[in-house]
């Protein structure tokens, strides 16, 4: 297990002639950093450095323990939002020459990741003599693009990209 790395200078490592006290135990103030250690003993907590770059240091008298396991937890929470947040590209892949029922299971698939906010790309790929006829992969895209109008909005018309064709449709805001 990799030991988190907080840089918070603790009851002795803190080597300042005084320190500005916060907190909801204490009466705030500046104090000497030997009074203010004295104060956090005999109260059986810590005396930790919250902002060290301030003229004078401001601490806190807490349990150390307790205060990294918060920091710990707030650094958990921020992830998991940020995490939330991320809007992914969904692939979805064709031939020029898909099936009517397969358009149809990959048109729900489509429709599920755009009401949950990804972007869906809908690539059509040629393969071989198909590359001559590329008009009928752009009529699959753009038609694929039709029936997504109601919570869809296709970015650009379909692009070739090499031997593949593709569009990205995004979806349509308060949807979802």
């Amino acid at each position: 297990m990799a030991k988190e790395s907080f840089n918070h200078r603790v009851n002795e490592k803190i080597r300042v002639p005084s320190v500005r006290l916060v907190g909801d135990n204490v009466e705030q103030g500046v104090y000497e950093t030997n009074e203010a250690k004295k104060m956090a003993t005999e109260m059986g907590m810590d005396l930790v450095e919250i902002s060290p770059n301030q003229k004078p240091p401001v601490c806190k008298i807490i349990d150390y323990k307790k205060f990294l396991y918060q920091e710990k937890k707030k650094k958990k929470e921020m992830e998991k939002k940020n995490r939330e947040n991320r809007v992914e590209v969904k692939e979805l892949r064709f031939t020029p020459n898909t099936d009517s029922h397969d358009v149809g299971h990959k048109l729900n698939k489509a429709i599920e990741f755009l009401k949950s906010g990804d972007i869906v790309k809908a690539i059509v790929q040629f393969r071989g003599r198909e590359m001559t006829n590329t008009e009928k992969g752009k009529i699959l895209l753009l038609q694929f693009a039709e029936d997504l109008e109601e919570i869809g909005v296709p970015e650009s018309l379909p692009r070739m990209e090499g031997r593949k064709m593709s569009i990205n449709i995004k979806p349509k805001k308060g949807k979802g």
